[in-house]
């Protein structure tokens, strides 16, 4: 198969800022190797384990044929949850859809944001006079 020169709009910004985001994501874990404390947390395993199965899920679309070249890639992710001990992921029916609808829609949009903020002054306590 022979993919065009040019991509859908907003689909070829979109790939090269995920290729981006993955290589800053293996700068910043591959120094700590599999050193304690290992750099990852629970939340992050998971993350990372829905982008490329998300990823995965859209390169499906290139074509019939990719979602059966892409199918291993899906099951080592499978296996991968299960071996840290993470929820499973969404599984897909043949059309590509979850076969449960998801507890969130699409999971980059309706996530809640994870920002550390500093704790808010303390107030004293309000003083009323009688």
């Amino acid at each position: 198969m022979e993919l065009p020169t040019i991509a859908a709009p907003g689909v070829g910004e979109r790939a090269d800022a995920v290729a981006d985001a993955a290589c800053h994501l293996y700068d910043t874990i591959a120094p700590w190797g599999f050193a304690a404390p290992r750099g990852w947390s629970r939340t992050a395993a998971e993350d990372a384990a829905e982008a490329i199965e998300t990823t995965a899920h859209a390169l499906a679309s290139i074509d019939p044929g990719a979602e059966v070249v892409l199918a291993p890639v899906h099951a080592a992710l499978a296996d991968l949850r299960r071996w840290l001990g993470l929820a499973s992921a969404d599984v897909a029916t043949g059309d590509g859809l979850p076969a449960a609808p998801r507890t969130v829609g699409n999971p980059r949009r309706t996530r809640w944001v994870r920002v550390l903020t500093a704790p808010s002054p303390r107030q004293p306590p309000s003083r009323t006079t009688s």
